[in-house]
């Protein structure tokens, strides 16, 4: 019997659907903590005097942190746990995250910033390899695309917050709200942790000592030497090639037109603040469906022809942007890239962990994670050269890359749904 034909015997549907709903909400403080920044940078930027190139520095700091706190999580996953990591990593992203609030000088900003990013740079991978191992391989493509889609809930949420609430008590209070985020932790104390580690980690006796009785063996899952180095050899090079250039590319696209999204509509459509903050919430709004779509197709259609579909149809409609005229075609296009841009964001979370083995999930999705923090870091700099200038060049650069990126997909991926992997 292999693994996952365990977790689909001892996991029941309703404790799968529990464990949805609560590490949905985990991705929802990560979103929120993450897509906060747009509705703040332009009142942080005008209380602090900042320059374009600050403003730039201080967004990549976030995914600067990102990119330590990926690199980072394929240790504490793989040596320590699913649920070990995901509660460490929470607990760092509220606390400052929280405390960014309070910040009283640009460095102090920098700093605090950075290491909440280290937080959500670890969270997200945490969450997607603990609930990927808790799903049985009927249903987990499309679990993990909807715990994806719940990025969308909390961009939605906090964009509502910054736009009512925060533009009426600034700021600072965009990010003081965080702090409801630690009773998100008080469900996960009662969860055990994931049935596959528990296997690899301890064995089968001590799987049915907390799971229950396994009446059949089960099959051993690969065991790999824990290093990056094993992404890189001739079994899974494919795989880690595929993954490197749709985690960079999807992260690319999404922060270098979000993090500036209220800019590129003062720039382009010459609107007020307000009005633009208001026009980026309604982009967020589109990432809803964006992932709920492909949360359908994806069983429907399987992993690899939907995100190459998607990834293609995020490039034509970048390339569709600088051709139109008028407010409302404007947003329309953007509403149609924010489609795209987070239904290839679910795709590439729930296509990752079913490409590697159990012994190093951990490790390949925090390699996938730095790949997308290294994107973060770079993008809101390309994007902060252009604002001010044309947009056209970046939205041209930004269409090619998506484009190739699909035909990479459709080249060196294989079709993984229903697909057992231990």
């Amino acid at each position: 019997m292999k693994i996952d034909e365990v977790v689909e015997k001892l996991i029941s549907k309703r404790h799968q659907k529990a464990l949805l709903g609560i590490t949905s909400i985990f991705w929802i403080i990560g979103a929120a903590g993450v897509m906060v920044m747009p509705f703040a940078i332009p009142d942080i930027a005008t209380e602090w005097n900042l320059t374009t190139t600050a403003s730039s520095s201080l967004i990549s700091s976030t995914f600067l942190g990102m990119l330590f706190g990926a690199l980072f999580s394929g240790i504490v996953l793989d040596y320590f746990g699913r649920k070990t990591g995901t509660i460490f990593y929470l607990l760092l992203s509220i606390v400052f995250t929280t405390l960014f609030g309070a910040s009283t000088s640009y460095k102090m900003a920098l700093l605090l910033r950075f290491l909440s990013g280290f937080g959500y740079g670890g969270l997200l991978p945490s969450v997607n390899t603990y609930l990927s191992e808790y799903t049985s391989i009927k249903i987990r493509g499309r679990y993990l695309v909807l715990l994806e889609a719940s990025w969308a809930i909390g961009s939605i949420l906090i964009a509502l917050f910054a736009v009512t609430i925060g533009q009426v008590y600034g700021w600072r209070w965009n990010f003081y709200i965080f702090f409801l985020g630690i009773f998100a932790l008080v469900p996960l104390f009662f969860e055990k942790e994931s049935p596959k580690y528990v296997f690899k980690k301890y064995g089968k006796e001590e799987l049915e000592k907390r799971f229950g009785k396994i009446d059949s063996e089960i099959e051993e899952i690969e065991k790999t030497k824990i290093t990056f180095g094993a992404l890189f050899k001739k079994v899974h090079i494919r795989e880690t090639i595929l993954v490197l250039v749709s985690w960079f590319v999807v992260s690319f696209v999404y922060y270098a037109l979000f993090s500036w999204a209220p800019k590129i509509f003062i720039s382009q459509l010459g609107i007020t603040i307000t009005k633009a903050k208001w026009y980026t919430f309604y982009i967020y709004l589109a990432q809803l469906p964006g992932y709920l779509s492909v949360a359908y197709l994806i069983e429907k259609w399987g992993r690899k022809p939907t995100l190459t579909t998607y990834f293609i149809g995020m490039g034509l409609a970048s390339l569709l942007l600088p051709f139109v005229s008028g407010n409302v075609s404007f947003l329309l296009i953007m509403l149609v890239i924010s489609f795209f841009t987070l239904g290839v964001w679910g795709l590439v979370y729930a296509y990752t962990p079913e490409l590697f083995p159990t012994s190093f999930r951990g490790t390949a999705n925090g390699f996938a994670g730095a790949m997308a923090r290294i994107a973060g870091i770079i993008a809101p700099f390309f994007t902060g050269y252009f604002v001010d200038k044309s947009i056209i060049s970046a939205l041209v650069v930004i269409s090619l890359i998506s484009i190739v990126s699909g035909i990479v997909v459709l080249i060196l991926g294989k079709e993984t749904k229903q697909l057992s992997v231990n």
